[in-house]
């Protein structure tokens, strides 16, 4: 018999170590040197590791040299690569920011959270009441409970308030974590003076719904003074009247009322710029990150650094500008890498690398309709067929997904079972030594026996792919056969046809008219043909009815697992509400800098 290595953590955080007894004398010596190994692995074993997240905005995995990239430059991604575990089925819970990143940090499905309301996709405003639910529980919550020190440096963009300003509801602080800095919200071209809006259908959405408000609100003033059941003249009405077109009016406009509402800074619950300046967010950034680790570094801690890079408007500094072979876009994703790579230093410097997990991925695909004029803006997603906002193609929800911890998994390892953003909160728990919640469903699974090798096979049978409420899509890893089977019950429209993507209006839709039902659905085999170029039919593929058919009654089971929740993202929920705004200074005008351009 031989000697068979540890292979796996225990949910504690202690290894599980095996020993079989040998023929051989030199095999039973080594058994008895690893059970006495040195106190210091051992107390490296049954630590709790630092949690260092690095998540990107818009990436596609089209865009890291590890991933197939040949001309963007990302040697300290890459490094992770070589050093850790890489996934390559590796995806997102949605294809746009807000409800893939709730799931991520719940471990759930966005619409158990009500993060995923039918026609609105992600918070629009900071003065919106809708955000993570506050009885949901991440995993920096149950870290922090377990002795963590956890922090999130930049990118929230699920919620501040619910009732009224300063509440905080929705405030990372409520949701587990220690120390907040960075921006609530994200990222737009609103944001920059110099750079097209991007919200303004929904600047129209608001003013309409605004107007209909102002109305009723006179109609009510009018009907009162009629009825003679309020003291009230009628220039009073006419001036209130006047003033609240005239105020929604002016702000509503081209005067940058996003910039200063939407587009600012925050250290834990206080305003340190408003409006933010882009051009130093990215270097305040990266000193937040270092300085966590330096005031952290006896551990254990949690460190998630939630990029702005790289969504548009593409903010990147002087020293990157012009770097690299693809553009600005380029330069962005190059200037990030760079800021990885320092990270890494920071940790490497404290020699924190053997106890701390470090984990890279991005909240969805690449945005293939960020266009200015003819110039791309967005990024590529390799083979993949689609990109953001596409909740059921590939390009939107298959990201890179990087995992390292030297000495406890395998350095260069390659993992092509499928994997989900939902299964890093599971993984952190049972590091940190917590007790997944019971009073709801979790849907993620816990990954260290994968990368460890203690097991083969994802435990994930089933993936369901969500747009809003619609499920436009669902996987079926057949685990004895080794196929990914993958089964698209509505598609975007592609505008112009057979572009690849929704260029005509920017977004593809979820419903409606802008999407195409499919009776039956596409079934395409990923194992086989990954870019989902050529779907298969009953005349190609002889398992195509049984597969349909095991496939549905999963979808059956999974929707009898759904109950009703408060909508988060509901049109009252994401509508801009005065009386919510966060505001460094006396509402409307709010500004204030209180961060030094010297760092």
């Amino acid at each position: 018999m031989e000697w068979h290595p540890p292979l796996y953590l225990s949910a504690s955080g202690t290894q599980c170590v095996t020993v079989v007894w040998c023929h051989h004398w030199n095999c039973l010596l080594l058994s008895l040197y690893l059970l006495l190994m040195p106190l210091e692995l051992q107390a490296l074993v049954s630590s709790k590791p630092n949690i260092v997240i690095l998540l990107a905005d818009d990436l596609g995995i089209g865009d890291v040299g590890c991933y197939g990239n040949k001309t963007i430059r990302t040697p300290n991604i890459d490094r992770l690569a070589k050093e850790g575990v890489k996934l390559t089925q590796h995806i997102a819970a949605a294809s746009v920011c807000t409800p893939s990143r709730a799931a991520f940090l719940t471990g759930r499905y966005p619409i158990r959270s009500g993060m995923n309301e039918a026609d609105f996709r992600v918070l629009h405003w900071l003065a919106g009441s809708g955000g993570l639910p506050p009885n949901e529980t991440t995993f920096a919550k149950i870290l922090q409970k377990q002795g963590y020190t956890t922090g999130l440096i930049g990118k929230w963009h699920l919620g501040v308030n619910c009732i009224y300003r300063n509440d905080s509801c929705h405030h990372p602080l409520n949701h587990g974590f220690d120390y907040f800095y960075g921006m609530p919200f994200s990222l737009v071209g609103d944001c920059q003076k110099s750079h097209p809006p991007e919200m303004e259908a929904q600047v129209q959405l608001n003013l309409w719904s605004y107007t209909q408000m102002i109305a009723l609100a006179v109609l009510t003033l009018v009907a009162a003074k009629l009825s003679h059941l309020v003291p009230i003249s009628w220039k009073t009405i006419f001036l209130l009247a006047l003033f609240g077109f005239l105020f929604f009016i002016s702000w509503f406009s081209i005067y940058g009322y996003i910039r200063y509402w939407n587009c600012f800074m925050m250290r834990n619950y206080d305003i340190t710029e408003q409006p933010m300046k882009l051009e130093r967010a990215a270097p305040h950034m990266l000193n937040e990150a270092i300085s966590f680790i330096e005031r952290n570094k006896q551990g254990p801690f949690l460190l998630f650094v939630s990029f702005l890079h790289v969504h548009t408007p593409l903010v990147t500094t002087k020293k990157f500008i012009g770097t690299s072979m693809h553009g600005l876009y380029g330069d962005n994703v190059e200037e990030m890498d760079w800021m990885i790579g320092k990270i890494l230093d920071a940790l490497d410097s404290k020699n924190l690398q053997k106890n701390t997990l470090t984990y890279f991925t991005s909240d969805h695909g690449g945005h293939l309709e960020a266009l200015e004029g003819n110039i791309q803006k967005g990024g590529s997603n390799g083979i993949y067929k689609g990109g953001k906002t596409m909740a059921g193609w590939e390009g939107g929800i298959r990201v890179p997904g990087i995992i390292r911890w030297t000495g406890m998994l395998p350095e260069g390892k390659v993992i092509d079972e499928p994997t989900s953003l939902i299964d890093i909160y599971p993984t952190l728990v049972h590091l940190a030594g917590g007790t997944i919640p019971q009073d709801r469903i979790i849907d993620g699974s816990d990954l260290m026996p994968l990368l460890q090798g203690s097991v083969q096979h994802s435990e994930h049978e089933f993936l369901f792919h969500y747009c809003e409420t619609y499920m436009h899509a669902a996987r079926w890893h057949q685990k004895d056969s080794g196929k990914v089977w993958k089964v698209h019950y509505m598609t975007p429209v592609f505008q112009p046809e057979g572009s690849g993507g929704c260029y005509e209006i920017r977004i593809c839709p979820c419903s409606g008219e802008g999407v195409m039902h499919h009776v039956p659905p596409l079934l395409f085999d990923l194992s086989r043909d990954p870019s989902e170029a050529t779907a298969l039919s009953p005349d190609t593929e002889p398992q195509f009815h049984a597969v349909l058919k095991r496939i549905e009654e999963a979808v059956k089971e999974h929707r009898r697992t759904l109950t009703p929740v408060p909508q988060q993202l509901s049109l009252l929920n994401i509508m801009w509400k005065p009386w919510l705004q966060p505001c460094c200074g006396t509402f409307p005008f709010c500004w204030c800098d209180k961060e030094k351009d010297d760092i």
